[in-house]
């Protein structure tokens, strides 16, 4: 009976198989280390920018209207106020996930941190920019508080059922209740005191510019007090003679409020802040209370990489971030 000859691979010695073997399998490892995705993403420094000066050819904080103070409309200083960013890099490869984090300037994080996985990227770079939407507007209110421009009220929220749904509307400046000026959340509350519920209420607001006179019958909220209720969330916040417009492309999140807050204030005031120095910072901008409040956020060491790498000597970071 004729044997079958012996293959290539078999007639190599036991030596050379071995270091076939493995080199096959090194190969298939280098394969699946560089081209294959992981659950991870890469984290690094980010992008940099002077809030007292043009990005592409616009102010990051710019005013508009009549009564624009004169500091506003000359240019900024020599100073920088700086907000700072994290980078995101998904869908990396092992290898290249590694090659980052070798720098010592990225830090490899779990995917779901980022983007969770009931999430789509969209949704999440939506609500990115939301944030960072919220964190601009957040930075005028502390900074006109700050520089004590006069207070204003505004209709918030406005619950199902309210008495002041359809007739009042989000937004609405309330200037006045049966008479009353209303400067302020306190006065806003004096002038309901004495109500009660099922009164009709004579409120002026300010609607687009325009001053509507309208009447809304009171309700009750026995848990709080016995006098009546407009049914509205109130919001009081500065409001000046100006418009301020804060222009950057593609930035998220709400960490910029502080040095978004610094930049204003700089600019609308004589003089400078920065004594002419490079200064970068980050922080969330709370307005829950009179003065405004740093709130912490994520990423504060590399985000002192990119200010470091940008040439900042100074760097402004929230207390509760410090450790």
């Amino acid at each position: 009976m004729a044997g079958v000859a012996p293959g290539w691979f078999a007639k190599r010695s036991q030596r050379a198989r071995t270091l076939l073997v493995g080199a096959v399998l090194t190969a298939a490892l280098i394969g699946v280390g560089a081209a294959v995705p992981i659950p991870y993403v890469a984290l690094g420094p980010g992008v940099t920018y002077n809030t007292l000066a043009a990005v592409d050819g616009r102010q990051v904080i710019s005013f508009t209207g009549s009564d624009v103070p004169a500091p506003a409309r000359n240019p900024a200083g020599p100073g920088h106020l700086n907000m700072t960013t994290v980078s995101v890099y998904p869908d990396l490869s092992l290898f290249q996930t590694l090659g980052l984090w070798l720098t010592g300037d990225y830090a490899p994080v779990p995917r779901e941190e980022i983007y969770p996985p009931d999430k789509t990227v969209e949704e999440v770079n939506k609500e990115n920019t939301l944030q960072f939407s919220d964190s601009q507007s957040n930075a005028e209110i502390a900074a006109l508080r700050y520089l004590k421009y006069p207070t204003v009220v505004y209709v918030g929220p406005i619950p199902a059922g309210s008495p002041s749904a359809g007739v009042l509307q989000p937004q609405d400046q309330i200037t006045r209740i049966d008479g009353v000026p209303i400067t302020d959340i306190a006065t806003l509350q004096r002038s309901l005191a004495k109500s009660l519920p099922g009164q009709v209420a004579a409120v002026t607001v300010v609607r687009a510019g325009k001053s509507i006179d309208t009447k809304v019958k009171l309700a009750a909220n026995a848990k709080i007090a016995v006098h009546g209720f407009l049914g509205i969330q109130p919001l009081d916040r500065p409001k000046a003679p100006f418009q301020i417009s804060i222009s950057l492309a593609n930035i998220g999140g709400p960490s910029a409020g502080l040095m978004f807050t610094l930049g204003i204030i700089d600019r609308l005031t004589s003089g400078g802040l920065t004594a002419g120095r490079y200064i970068a910072g980050t922080g969330t901008m709370e307005v829950d209370d009179s003065k405004g409040t740093v709130g912490p956020i994520g990423g504060v060491l590399l985000k002192m990489i990119g200010a470091r790498n940008a040439g900042a000597t100074v760097f402004l970071v929230p207390s509760d971030n410090c450790p």
